[in-house]
């Protein structure tokens, strides 16, 4: 397949993202909405057992050795993972790039929908008689970031903090993951497929960034997006092309390829003066 060009895609996928992060802006909900919508998902999670950002909050919390990591993980890997896992595909698979951008592009903008709908506090903005430290508060003396989630200092406002359903953060280190799994070529590749979308959901649980069923919530809005990709790919061949189906593509100079055919074969109509019977050719 030929290369996508890489300035094309650069500006689709700024576009993209420039339009996500504008949504994400506007899609900020009521404050009250938003915590009764986390203190929803934290009864949820405490009648069926799965209240796992309890102990590892408190863990992250109690040893700095982990909570400060964490948060330079939070803060700043998602911002370059996954575009150098984009880059990695874009020069190294690229038959295999067109469909893995366009899964992460429809699952982000799906979790852009979850964040208009569904408005949520996260466990770090709940009254502190739930139980929940702010890790990056915390220890925002160590990073850049304040007491407003992985922001720079002073920029708050220009991020959602209600923007916790579903976890993008766990979505996109799935889709990282997965790449990496299935064209990586060395052992060590493929185990940081599977450990990074991991790491990741101990990280934004553990920092009380995200629930349990946030980072779940992730993983479906990503299923979602896997399976719409193929959907997206041929509406969007369909426009391009107009609808029209084309023949068999003509090579050059005779040589044309037949249904079935993976090497083109030269067709030639006989001749008037080439009378010579077929089976002594």
């Amino acid at each position: 397949m030929r290369r996508p060009r890489w300035w094309a895609e650069l500006i689709l996928i700024a576009a993209v993202y420039a339009a996500y992060s504008c949504g994400r802006l506007l899609a900020r909900g009521d404050r009250a909405a938003a915590v009764d919508h986390g203190l929803a998902v934290l009864r949820a999670e405490e009648t069926l057992g799965l209240d796992l950002e309890h102990p590892l909050n408190r863990l992250f919390t109690a040893t700095p050795a982990l909570g400060i990591p964490a948060d330079f993980a939070y803060a700043s890997l998602h911002y370059l993972v996954t575009p150098a896992v984009l880059v990695w595909l874009f020069r190294r698979r690229p038959a295999a790039y067109r469909a893995a951008r366009t899964w992460l592009m429809l699952s982000t903008l799906l979790g852009l929908v979850g964040f208009t709908l569904l408005p949520t506090c996260p466990p770090r903005l709940l009254d502190p008689a739930h139980g929940f430290a702010d890790t990056m508060a915390r220890f925002s003396a160590y990073g850049w970031w304040g007491g407003e989630a992985s922001a720079p200092r002073g920029l708050g406002g220009l991020t959602n903090q209600y923007a916790a359903m579903p976890s993008l953060h766990v979505g996109w280190a799935l889709w990282c993951g997965v790449m990496l799994w299935r064209y990586g070529r060395s052992p060590l590749v493929r185990a940081l497929g599977v450990a990074y979308p991991l790491l990741t959901a101990l990280v934004v649980m553990g920092t009380a960034n995200h629930y349990f069923l946030d980072a779940a919530a992730g993983a479906v809005v990503m299923g979602a997006g896997l399976l719409l990709a193929p959907h997206a790919m041929r509406l969007t061949d369909r426009v391009i092309t107009g609808g029209s189906r084309q023949s068999a593509p003509l090579v050059g100079g005779g040589w044309e390829t037949s249904a079935g055919e993976r090497i083109p074969g030269q067709r030639s109509a006989p001749t008037a003066a080439d009378d010579t019977p077929a089976s002594a050719r």
